[in-house]
């Protein structure tokens, strides 16, 4: 009869123990505030940030904080927080970190794990009209969710107008340092700037890469090495679920044309697949340093695609990323290629190749204004508002850009027509002088954006906008 008991009592004690996963957070950063609760927030609770019931306890100063909780077996993803999505942990030099996963088999466990800092300690660079729109918006199409930045031109709230969006990977790198592990793009600060100087404005939807998910959604074929194939449930989120809550929630221009995609890496080449795949949704790509590297399969995909006439694609490369195991250049050159030999025309199509370019976030943080402007047709960086060019349909400049010369062709005869040249900010440099030849010599200019005016007499006839290389 005693055994019968024994055996009765260890299977409760082994029933009892099943579905308990302890929680233990053995340290806290020294900033945490002594009467600080600390909560853990997953995909258990429904991401609930400050829920008494998911709250942990301490026993006395100094002791480890617990929790015990009963989740169903599964993969767990969790972050801990001081109540609220603006005290959640960070990683080590006070950034963002990915959320915590743990494959629960559903036995009895305890996960022993340290907080290494509440993120943004390390002080914020995100300016004053960015904002995190949501910290988890659902993604049903993977059945994760994913923090949403967004950026609003700085009258967005006075103008009453209605602005393009520019949807981009990796958002934890775009606006704000202390929650990037590598650097940020600065985005914000650079449209910030062109706005100032005379830009119209763009609204920016960053989207947060999807940690140990990453490479899987930014592909969709599947590297035998590395993963992939989420790419296209990844996009569908975007267009079917992201989009639609955007335009319905802000004043965009939701058509093709006022809508682009820009990544780097990984980024870079699901940017131009989405580019590919849904013509009618993003008319405008920014492809830096590509991973065409990861799925070759994109050459034939875009070798096979039906180029929309309204895709802009701007593509750079460095000669000094990836230390020389992928030459993102010559991959870039054979992508451009392929574009053109697939239909697409010369003028729908920019790549740049840099000789001090490397696999970072500072090169793409300065390569990312030219990029924005030459994709959305705002005016160049510096040009003051106030000066308004009429541009001339009835002549043409060629090559544009180019390193030194422009040819002229008019819709009427070019002699007796006078031309200058205005800088950036709206100065003109090269006075106006009488046309000897339909061609300018813009060698020894500065590379950078310019106006070129026409004249007949003392009218202006009109104003064409160049690059020089």
């Amino acid at each position: 009869m005693k055994r019968v008991f024994t055996t009765a009592l260890l299977l409760v004690t082994a029933l009892l123990a099943w579905g308990q996963l302890t929680l233990q957070v053995n340290s806290v950063p020294a900033n945490t505030p002594s009467d600080a609760t600390l909560f853990v927030a997953g995909n258990f609770n429904g991401w609930s940030e400050g829920d008494p019931a998911y709250a942990l306890t301490q026993q006395e100063a100094e002791a480890p904080y617990t929790i015990t909780i009963e989740p169903a077996a599964g993969e767990l993803e969790f972050k801990f927080t001081r109540g609220s999505w603006q005290t959640v942990e960070g990683n080590a030099s006070g950034g963002f970190r990915p959320n915590r996963t743990f494959s629960y088999d559903g036995t009895a466990v305890t996960l022993e794990l340290d907080v290494l800092s509440w993120e943004g300690s390390g002080n914020t660079t995100a300016a004053s009209n960015v904002t995190v729109l949501a910290e988890h918006f659902e993604v049903p199409q993977l059945g994760r969710d994913r923090r949403i930045w967004v950026y609003l031109p700085p009258d967005y709230e006075t103008s009453g107008q209605s602005y393009p969006v520019l949807y981009m990977h990796d958002g934890q790198n775009l606006f704000d340092a202390a929650t990037s592990a590598f650097g940020e793009w600065e985005v914000d600060e650079t449209l910030n700037a062109l706005f100032e100087n005379g830009d119209e404005g763009v609204i920016v939807v960053g989207i947060d890469n999807g940690g140990a998910h990453r490479l899987d959604e930014y592909s969709p074929w599947v590297n035998p090495n590395y993963g992939g194939g989420e790419g296209d449930a990844y996009l569908d989120f975007i267009v079917e679920t992201l989009k639609p809550y955007i335009d319905e929630q802000f004043r965009t221009r939701p058509q093709a044309d006022h809508t682009g995609m820009m990544g780097s890496s990984m980024g870079g080449l699901i940017t131009l697949y989405a580019a590919l795949r849904h013509p009618d949704v993003f008319g405008k790509a920014g492809v830096f340093s590509a991973s065409f590297w990861f799925a070759e399969e994109i050459y034939d995909y875009a070798a096979a695609a039906s180029i929309s006439p309204g895709t802009k694609v701007y593509m750079i490369a460095g000669a000094l990323e990836s230390g020389g195991q992928v030459d993102q250049v010559a991959d870039m050159e054979a992508m451009r290629s392929t574009l053109l030999g697939a239909g697409m025309e010369a003028t729908q199509l920019k790549t740049l190749a840099h000789m001090d370019g490397e696999h970072s976030e500072w090169y793409w943080q300065r390569e990312f204004g030219p990029a924005y402007e030459w994709l959305f047709g705002g005016l160049p960086t510096g040009v003051k508002k106030g000066f308004q060019p009429t541009f001339l349909e009835s002549f043409e400049i060629f090559p544009n850009p180019t390193d030194r010369v422009l040819h002229l062709r008019f819709g009427e005869n070019w002699r007796g027509l006078s031309v200058a040249i205005v800088n950036a900010e709206g100065r003109r440099i090269k006075p106006y002088r009488q046309l000897n030849r339909p061609a300018l010599e813009i060698g020894g200019l500065a590379p950078g954006w310019y106006f070129v005016e026409v004249y007949r007499g003392a009218k202006l006839l009109g104003v064409k906008q160049v690059l020089r290389q």
